[in-house]
């Protein structure tokens, strides 16, 4: 079922429409370098084979874990013979080319400079981080997006009625039916055919006149959801995660905490993202907060799974709904920025302190009034280094309990705060 023209690829008007980059090479008949980036089951590998025919171009595929240096060179050899004796370009088709180290990718940068070659490499990384800077500017990068549900649905209409697909070798296939595969497949082609061909095939031997919900159900036990808890998917889902959080939206915050969960992330790197939202992005405005997510690391550890799940959600939706303050997280910044540039201040004398005759001699701890001598636990003296002198960092905001701490520091230090 790979497709045979532009046509039949699904899943990709941006690519394969009317102004579509794919469909531009074709009408041009020029293959330039291409890095196909994209989640597994869109159509990566099966497109560069259409293009390299469509353009008259020779293919050579290139394992990125079984291929060395020599295989390459070897290959470039060949190419090389091909187009002085033939006349013919040759594609070099790179499968999870992320998988290739800096030196394989290298020893193809001065053949692609050339045009001794055309690459195509395809992965599901994203290439910013795993393909070399300098590969990386000599060829276009090409999105490929996760298939929607209505257009896996059509595949895998098209594989039972197409000849080259399964026609006349399964039973028919009740629309509720196809439309739970193509669910299950969650955005990947590759999955939904796997698993069209297998039930047809059971079925068909086991003598079903139809196959239904049911009996796909006592084949295929849950969704294989895109996830990889190393790479692009992982961080993508944290980011969506804490962003929700962020801006007050508990619903959308628990729907990616479902998703890593039910995808297999470890609770750990949730966790630690929403203590940090709660540091960073609450702060103050609640400081409930961060006791809160604390202690739902605290009650996940003692429960396990699955009951620390409920922990974990309750926190959410409290970060979540709290006010929000970054007060604190900018008031940091501030000051680390006048440490890199002022250096190491001497601290003022009378913040010293003097546990020795000698260092009280010296002027260590002379003059600094000792807070609760004072009726209100509080006066008016100098806390910075002399020379940097009086400095805001931390501007409480009217959200939450910082609207009180603003109140208390006005009162206190009035216009010098």
């Amino acid at each position: 079922m790979r497709p045979r023209t532009l046509d039949e690829v699904v899943g990709q008007p941006h690519l394969t429409g009317p102004q579509g980059l794919l469909r531009r090479i074709v009408e041009a008949q020029f293959l330039p370098s291409l890095i196909f980036w994209g989640p597994p089951g869109t159509g990566k590998t099966s497109v560069a084979f259409l293009l390299a025919e469509a353009c008259g171009y020779r293919m050579t595929s290139l394992s990125a874990v079984a291929s060395g240096v020599k295989e390459i060179r070897e290959a470039v050899q060949e190419a090389e013979n091909v187009l002085k004796f033939q006349g013919k370009k040759t594609v070099f088709f790179i499968d999870e080319v992320h998988r290739f180290h800096k030196g394989q990718q290298s020893l193809l940068l001065p053949y692609v400079e050339e045009g001794l070659i055309t690459f195509i490499g395809s992965t599901t990384e994203n290439p910013s981080f795993e393909i070399i800077a300098p590969l990386l500017s000599r060829v276009q990068v090409v999105v490929f997006r996760e298939i929607p549900f209505e257009d896996l649905l059509h595949l895998l209409q098209r594989a039972l009625e197409e000849e080259r697909g399964l026609r006349g070798k399964a039973p028919p296939f009740e629309e509720e039916a196809l439309q739970w595969i193509a669910r299950l497949a969650d955005g990947d082609a590759r999955q939904a055919l796997n698993m069209l061909e297998t039930a047809a095939l059971l079925a068909r031997q086991e003598g079903k006149k139809r196959v239904d919900v049911d009996f796909l159900q006592g084949l295929f036990q849950r969704v294989s959801y895109l996830y990889d808890k190393s790479g692009e998917e992982h961080y993508n889902l944290l980011s969506a995660y804490h962003k929700s959080l962020r801006g007050s939206d508990p619903d959308a915050a628990l729907y990616w905490l479902a998703r890593m969960l039910e995808a297999g992330e470890d609770p750990h790197a949730i966790l630690r993202r929403l203590i940090a939202c709660a540091s960073e992005d609450v702060g103050n405005a609640d400081p409930q907060a961060l006791l809160i997510a604390l202690a739902a690391r605290e009650a996940f550890d003692f429960l396990g799974e699955p009951e620390g799940r409920l922990a974990l959600a309750q926190a959410t939706v409290y970060v979540a709904c709290a006010p929000k303050s970054n007060a604190s997280y900018r008031a940091l910044q501030e000051a680390l920025e006048d440490v890199k540039k002022y250096g190491s201040l001497p601290v003022p004398l009378h913040l010293r302190n003097a546990p020795t005759g000698l260092l009280r001699q010296m002027g260590y701890a002379k003059e600094y009034q000792y807070v609760h001598d004072f009726p209100e636990g509080f006066v008016l003296q100098e806390y910075f280094p002399t020379s940097l002198g009086r400095r805001v960092y931390y501007r409480p905001t009217q959200r939450g309990y910082e609207k009180v701490l603003a109140e208390r520091l006005n009162l206190l230090w009035g216009e010098q705060k």
